[in-house]
Parts: C-alpha cells; sequence; structure tokens
C-alpha cells in the first residue's frame, strides 16, 4: 500500500532537485562569465535593460512562453508550472552567494561544471515526467501544429533567442557553444540513469517517450 506514494515522492523530489539544480547552474554559467545557454542569453540581456534581476527575469519569461501554449493548445503538468519560478528562485539564490570569478583557470572549471550540472538537473526533471517546461513545450507545440522538424523549430527559436539577448547586452560565447553541443549528450546519459520504472511493472520509463527527449536528440 506504501509503494504508490514512495514512487510519487521519488518522482516530486526528482522535479524539484532538479529544478534547483537547474536554477544552479544557470546561475554557475553567468558567474563564468563566458558565455550562456540560449535562453540564459535573453534572460540576462533583459536583466540588463531592465534592472530586474536574471531570476526575476526567468520567472516572467517563462510565465509569457506559457502563454503561448494557449493558441497551440499546450497543456501544462506540475512540472511546467514548477519550472517557471522554481528556476529563477533558485538562480537568484545562487548568484547571491556565488561571486563572479576571473581568470580562465578559474572560469573554465566554473563553465564545465555548470554544463555537466545542468546536464544532471535536466535528467531529473524530465525523468520524473510531471511535464515540459515552458520553453520545451512551445517547441513541441510548434512542432505538433506546423507540421516542421523538432530539430528546425528548435534551431529557429534558440537562434533568435540568442541574438535578441545578445543585442539586449546578454553574455554570447564559447561557453554558448560548448553548451550546445554537450547539453543533448549529458542529458540523455543522465535521463537514463534517472529514469523511474513504472509502478507494478518492473520495467523502466524509457526518457525517449517524453517530447523533451526528442527535442534533445535532434
Amino acid at each position: 500500500m506504501t509503494a504508490v506514494p514512495t514512487h510519487l515522492t521519488r518522482r516530486l523530489l526528482q522535479l524539484y532537485i532538479g529544478l534547483t539544480l537547474y536554477g544552479v547552474s544557470s546561475a554557475l554559467l553567468v558567474r563564468g562569465g563566458l558565455g550562456l545557454e540560449p535562453w540564459g542569453v535573453l534572460h540576462q540581456g533583459l536583466a540588463e535593460r531592465t534592472g530586474l534581476t536574471i531570476g526575476v527575469v526567468s520567472i516572467i519569461v517563462g510565465a509569457a512562453v506559457l502563454l503561448l501554449w494557449i493558441p497551440i493548445r499546450q497543456r501544462p503538468g506540475l512540472g511546467t508550472v514548477s519550472n517557471v519560478f522554481a528556476i529563477g528562485i533558485a538562480m537568484d539564490g545562487t548568484l547571491a552567494l556565488v561571486p563572479d570569478v576571473h581568470g580562465l583557470a578559474v572560469q573554465i572549471p566554473v563553465l564545465i561544471g555548470g554544463i555537466v550540472l545542468n546536464g544532471v538537473a535536466t535528467g531529473l526533471y524530465i525523468a520524473a515526467r510531471f511535464g515540459p517546461g515552458p520553453r520545451d513545450g512551445l517547441m513541441t507545440g510548434l512542432h505538433r501544429v506546423t507540421g516542421r522538424s523538432i530539430r528546425l523549430v528548435r534551431t529557429a527559436i534558440e537562434v533568435a533567442v540568442v541574438a535578441t539577448g545578445f543585442v539586449l547586452g546578454g553574455t554570447v560565447g564559447v561557453g554558448t557553444v560548448a553548451y550546445a553541443l554537450a547539453i543533448g549528450p549529458l542529458a540523455q546519459l543522465f535521463l537514463r540513469i534517472f529514469a523511474i520504472s513504472d509502478q507494478g511493472s518492473g520495467s523502466t520509463v524509457v526518457a525517449a517517450r517524453t517530447p523533451e527527449q526528442a527535442i534533445l536528440r535532434e
């Protein structure tokens, strides 16, 4: 009788630990100063222009992207709504505790640590299966309604996001390229590590069945 609550508890823990670590990893990329992930570039650029913290901007952008789900008839889950708030809060909390770093001898390890931690975080929260984040859901939703490949939709959105963020003052650099190349394989690895067995069947849920995994694979 306790198996179902235990199963749900693990999923919830994975969700919120994953989202928290995602915010921490994004903050490390900011402190590393060598380039941010695509959406991070936009968030930083908007933060520079508005005077808001990057975490608050992340929450506002996430909520705005979620509104774009309405015309494409995407349905949010607990993970979707949690994504909007948890990542931004964790990011601002980490930035308040971790100072800027200087010199490549420190910046490179911080960059690598941030990217790897982001892969761990992605594997944790996606494997929990509580719904995609607002940005991932936008990509899969546009893929569904337009018939265009996920690769094309993802590329178009992320190029637009990076370009806009760069114009606004966001940091684009070697870290941005390294993130783009590494996050797919890292997330795939950790998705399998953190996959959760279906209740009562003993079989492991294969992350490739999720829309988020489809984005990562392409």
